[in-house]
């Protein structure tokens, strides 16, 4: 189910922000497209916080440490190599105004980032919308094996120290669904945003809904700074640790 916005450029931090709380999004036809079009979907995939499958080979991967991974401390970067084009996706739904909002958003403390680097070279991650105890996933990349998969380990375990209850992924993909993501019919997926949100989802243009979770709590759970910045990544053992204590 689409909904047309003639024109990009009247894109906005605060729309969206509504637009998420009643479970659509935007999308854009290609990367050049000078509109966007609101999407909800009639089955959404979304990833249960206590079903996520950590399987044997992606806990080795981030146990022995093979990337570096970070959080907000390259949102521009990670949004632009998710708009990339790759090979069997030569064009992409994040236009130049999808990218300016949630940069925006992101400095509002709203949209956030994970990276994953090896030595200084970023080699995917994702990035995505914290309102409520909601968490929207946008988009994920990856370019060296299984750095997605690391992000998306690392996104569960910050969502799960944070207190969040719910992980939109929009779409389904079979990627998706080897680490645990289901479908859900629309009414059921809206009210579990409902709940996600809770009772002050109305003040969205000041920058929250109901009780916000934090996505930083991962950091002081592991004995680091709040501010990735300002001290180093929480390694793949706690994630990994986390991620099994928790499930």
């Amino acid at each position: 189910m689409t909904r047309r916005s003639p024109r990009a450029q009247d894109l906005d931090p605060d729309l969206v922000l509504r637009a998420y709380a009643m479970g659509v999004f935007p999308m854009a036809e290609h990367r050049d497209d000078p509109s966007v079009f609101w999407v909800e979907p009639r089955q959404r995939a979304i990833l249960p916080l206590n079903g996520f499958h950590l399987s044997r080979s992606l806990r080795k991967t981030l146990v022995s440490d093979r990337y570096r991974v970070t959080a907000d401390t390259a949102f521009d970067r990670i949004i632009a190599l998710c708009a990339e084009p790759v090979e069997g996706r030569p064009d992409t739904w994040i236009n130049p105004a999808i990218e300016r909002v949630f940069i925006e958003l992101h400095q509002r403390g709203l949209a956030h980032s994970v990276e994953c680097w090896d030595g200084e070279r970023l080699v995917g991650g994702l990035y995505g919308l914290a309102l409520g105890r909601a968490f929207f996933g946008e988009s994920m990349v990856s370019r060296a094996r299984d750095a997605s998969k690391v992000a998306i380990a690392t996104l569960v375990a910050r969502l799960r120290a944070g207190g969040f209850e719910l992980l939109d992924c929009q779409f389904m993909t079979d990627h998706l669904a080897t680490l645990g993501a289901i479908e859900v019919a629309r009414e059921l997926y809206l009210s579990l945003l409902s709940v996600a949100l809770g009772e002050g989802s109305a003040g969205l243009a000041g920058g929250g809904a109901g009780v916000a979770a934090d996505f930083g709590a991962l950091d002081r759970l592991a004995g680091a700074s709040s501010s990735p910045t300002a001290s180093p990544p929480v390694s793949g053992k706690v994630i990994a640790q986390f991620l099994t204590q928790t499930s």
